[in-house]
């Protein structure tokens, strides 16, 4: 099998013994293996390496390993087994609700992971992705989370970011006001919709060239809202 055909993994963690023991044991079934030493450098390589897999530690040294599932979530779908040393329940929980597809605590017998990496793999996603959204004037680089309006940067609060995330990750199809409150704000502000039509208002003047007559966000009467996909 070459290269070009074995199915690719990312092992994201910072323990050169963790990493030698996974090429070793993945490289052995038949998979092409890439590392990371760190969260930043994972992420970059998730762009650029394209892995069907990535396996993932929660205690890098420069960012949560749960923040890196959440950043990579923001565009991807690829699969993410945690392998971790932290066995409290309420971070298995966490890592699985951001979008864990699996989670296996150190020591590990390597048999059992590559099992695991199976099972995820037969229902993984195959369309490839991209961490760049365009639609119109817009585009929002998920990596960088740079957010440019006809080739000039904007600057959007975390609040308002969060927002337009959500809206692109369900590109074309309505979002509920209950669910972009909750997705947002949390799940205790489902009834505080005043945030999400002040918020809403905030974008639009800075992604629309008319806020007034949005064509980036459609409004959905009584319903929630749509981003539109519009080509250049």
């Amino acid at each position: 099998m070459t290269a070009k055909n074995r199915p690719a993994v990312l092992v994201i963690d910072d323990e050169i013994q963790i990493r030698r023991l996974l090429r070793f044991a993945l490289e052995e079934e038949g998979y092409a293996v890439y590392e990371a030493k760190s969260g930043q450098e994972g992420l970059t390589a998730a762009v650029y390496r394209r892995p069907d897999v990535i396996i993932l530690d929660l205690g890098l040294p420069d960012m949560e390993g749960i923040e890196l599932l959440r950043r990579l979530r923001e565009w991807s779908k690829v699969p993410v087994l945690i392998l971790s040393v932290r066995q409290d329940v309420q971070e298995k929980v966490a890592a699985l609700d951001l979008g864990a597809d699996d989670y296996l605590t150190k020591p590990f017998h390597p048999g059992e992971l590559v099992a695991r990496m199976r099972v995820i793999l037969r229902r993984s996603p195959v369309e490839p992705e991209e961490p760049v959204f365009e639609s119109g004037q817009l585009r929002i680089d998920f990596l960088s989370r740079k957010v440019m309006v006809n080739g000039k940067e904007v600057h959007l609060t975390a609040t308002e970011y969060t927002l337009l995330r959500v809206l692109t990750q369900h590109e074309g199809r309505i979002v509920t006001h209950r669910q972009l409150l909750r997705e947002v704000w949390g799940p205790h502000a489902e009834d505080r919709s005043q945030y999400l039509r002040v918020y809403m208002n905030h974008l639009r003047k800075k992604i629309e060239a008319d806020a007034t007559q949005p064509r980036l966000i459609k409004t959905e009467p009584g319903i929630g809202y749509r981003m539109m996909s519009e080509k250049i």
